[in-house]
C-alpha cells in the first residue's frame, strides 16, 4: 500500500514538473508582422496646359509694342497639337505665299497619287526634295504644272480644309495669297490622322520639310527645337520692292508640340523680315510655355 501511494506521489511530481516546463518554454505562435496602416501618395494628375485670357492680352501687348515703329505687318497663327490651344494676332492680313506654297502643292501631288493608288514617279520625288529642300523654284513649278496649276491646287485645299487661300494666276504659283490660319490648317493635316492624306504622305511631307538647308532653316525654328520647316521670301514690285517673308512649321518646346505659321509684308530689308518673324515667334512660345516674354 505505502508502495503504490510513493509511486502515485512520483508520478504526480513528475507531470508537475513536465507542466511547468511546458509552460515556460511554449511560446505563443509569432504573429505574422503587420504593415502601418499609411495612407497611398496621391497619383500625380496629368495637368492640361491653359492659356488664359490675361495671358492672351499680355502676348498681344508683347507683340504690338515689339511691332509698333517698324515698317510693315505681321500676322502669326499657333496651335499645340495635343490640347488644341490656339491663339493669333493679326489675322486679317492676307499677303502672298512666296515660297511655303511649296509644302501645299507637293501635298495637292501626293493627293493625286493617293487617289490614283500609287507611289510617287521618281520625278516626283526628285521634284519635291528639291522644291522643299532647296526651294527650288524651277521643280515648284513643274509640280505645278502637274497638278493642274491654281484649280488643282483649289480642289485639293478644299480638301485640306483651307479656306483663305487663293491660288497664284496662270503659273505664278508664289503669288498665292493666304492667311497664318490657313497656313495651321494646312500644317494640321500633316499631324492628324483625320485628314485626307494618309500616314505615308503626312511623314514623307515632314520629313522633306525636317532636311530643308540650314542657310534656309530660319523662321519658325527660332521657338523650339527638331523644327520642320518651309520658308519663302520675296520683294514684291507692288510694294515698292519691300519683303514679303513668311514662315511656317512643326516645333517642339518644354516637350510640347506646336504648329506655327507667321506672314509678314512691306518689311524694309530681308534681314529685318526675317528678325520680326523669328522674335514673333519666340515671344508667342514663350507666352504658351509660360516662360518670360520678350518685349
Amino acid at each position: 500500500m505505502r508502495r503504490a501511494v510513493l509511486l502515485a506521489g512520483a508520478v504526480l511530481a513528475a507531470t508537475a514538473i513536465l507542466v511547468a516546463r511546458s509552460t515556460t518554454f511554449v511560446r505563443e505562435p509569432t504573429a505574422a508582422p503587420t504593415m502601418a496602416a499609411t495612407t497611398p501618395a496621391p497619383r500625380r494628375q496629368a495637368t492640361t496646359p491653359t492659356f488664359t485670357r490675361s495671358q492672351r492680352e499680355e502676348l498681344t501687348r508683347a507683340l504690338h509694342r515689339y511691332l509698333d515703329g517698324r515698317p510693315g505687318d505681321l500676322s502669326i497663327a499657333v496651335r499645340e497639337v495635343a490640347t488644341g490651344l490656339s491663339y493669333s494676332y493679326g489675322g486679317s492680313l492676307r499677303t502672298a505665299t512666296a515660297s511655303i506654297v511649296k509644302v501645299d502643292i507637293v501635298m495637292a501631288v501626293l493627293l493625286r497619287a493617293q487617289d490614283e493608288r500609287r507611289a510617287l514617279t521618281s520625278t516626283e520625288k526628285a521634284l519635291a526634295e528639291r522644291a522643299i529642300k532647296v526651294s527650288d523654284n524651277d521643280a515648284a513649278g513643274a509640280l505645278w504644272r502637274s497638278i493642274g496649276g491654281g484649280d488643282g491646287l483649289a480642289s485639293a485645299n478644299e480638301r485640306l480644309g483651307l479656306r483663305d487661300t487663293k491660288p497664284g494666276p496662270g503659273g505664278s504659283w508664289g503669288s498665292t495669297t493666304t492667311s497664318a490660319t490657313d497656313q495651321i490648317r494646312l500644317l494640321a493635316a500633316l499631324t492628324s490622322a483625320h485628314g485626307p492624306l494618309g500616314p505615308s504622305g503626312r511623314r514623307y511631307v515632314r520629313h522633306l520639310m525636317g532636311e530643308v538647308v540650314p542657310e534656309q532653316a530660319w523662321g519658325v525654328g527660332a521657338a523650339g527645337s527638331g523644327a520642320e520647316v518651309k520658308n519663302g521670301w520675296l520683294p514684291r514690285e507692288r510694294h515698292g520692292h519691300a519683303w514679303t517673308v513668311n514662315s511656317i512649321g512643326i516645333v517642339r518646346a518644354t516637350g510640347r508640340t506646336f504648329l506655327l505659321a507667321v506672314l509678314s509684308e512691306r518689311g524694309a530689308t530681308l534681314r529685318d523680315g526675317i528678325e520680326a518673324v523669328e522674335h514673333a515667334c519666340k515671344t508667342v512660345a514663350a507666352a504658351f510655355t509660360r516662360g518670360s516674354i520678350e518685349t
